[in-house]
């Protein structure tokens, strides 16, 4: 007996086919999944037909320009996506009466804070990517009666490319790295960020939630551990700031996000984030 019809944008990506899977193991959950040649979020009619057509009890919008530097060479493209994309899910979503749940990030923080941030702190993005995604933010809480807002950070999972991948990978073609040791984060797996959001929408707690693995690392410290817990450890990681990389996009120094609200409405924690890339790193074996 299906109880609960859940819709997931960006199923094609690394967290929407980590959503994907986790759904399609739970009883009683029928999971409906878009990629982007399925639905095109920037397409309000083609959103609001596919959204009615399916009339789900939950919409998961985890579909997303996530390109740090290209959304700041494009940024046409990136508010086209995350902000009136976000607006188009959240308007066919409040159509049909379903909840939204909004995939966002800690890049709509501007990581000059001197402790992790809360929910309630003000937000203040120096990226294109993270303004668009605010605006995303801004567009749901505006459309939606019935949203969670979810920001997250530093993701990586089974699927498509990320920080642990492409490690793994140059450790194949170099003995030497350079990783940045002036950003500090939460690497969060995607799979744990799933299961917490299968546990939020069967309630009625709507609002803004700041969900990673906890804990939190440079990402020089986050290379090391990767080494180290796969048997690389004869990798030399050279810590570098990110000046020297000359990126297009600036990025947050300091952007650990407290979990305030979690502990506030009594929700289960996330694990701590080493705990989350042993059990990774094994399943790569």
């Amino acid at each position: 007996m299906v109880d609960l019809k859940i819709l997931i944008t960006g199923a094609r990506g690394q967290l929407g086919c980590d959503l994907e899977h986790n759904f399609f193991k739970i009883e009683g959950c029928q999971v409906v999944s878009f990629g982007r040649e399925e639905m095109d979020v920037t397409q309000s009619t083609n959103v609001q037909e596919l959204v009615a057509a399916n009339t789900p009890d939950v919409v998961i919008h985890s579909a997303a320009n996530t390109n740090v530097d290209s959304c700041e060479l494009e940024p046409d493209s990136a508010y086209c996506v995350n902000a009136l994309g976000s607006r188009n899910i959240a308007v066919a979503s409040e159509m049909v009466g379903a909840k939204l749940v909004y995939v966002s990030t800690d890049y709509v923080f501007d990581g000059t804070s001197q402790r992790p941030y809360t929910e309630f702190d003000k937000t203040n993005p120096i990226s294109i990517y993270g303004k668009s995604k605010l605006a995303g933010e801004r567009y749901v809480a505006g459309f939606s009666s019935k949203y969670f807002i979810v920001r997250t950070s530093w993701l990586y999972g089974e699927h498509g490319n990320n920080f642990v991948k492409t490690m793994l990978r140059l450790a194949k073609e170099k003995t030497e790295l350079n990783v940045v040791d002036d950003q500090v984060g939460s690497p969060t797996y995607t799979k744990d960020l799933a299961r917490f959001i299968a546990v939020l929408l069967r309630t009625d707690l709507y609002g803004i939630y700041h969900a990673t693995n906890t804990g939190s690392c440079s990402w020089f410290q986050f290379a090391e551990t990767i080494f180290q817990i796969s048997g690389l450890s004869h990798i030399k990681v050279n810590p570098i700031t990110t000046s020297e990389l000359n990126r297009p996009a600036p990025r947050p120094a300091y952007s650990i996000l407290d979990h305030y609200c979690i502990r506030l409405e009594g929700l289960p924690d996330l694990r701590p984030w080493e705990e989350a890339l042993h059990e990774y790193l094994s399943n790569q074996r």
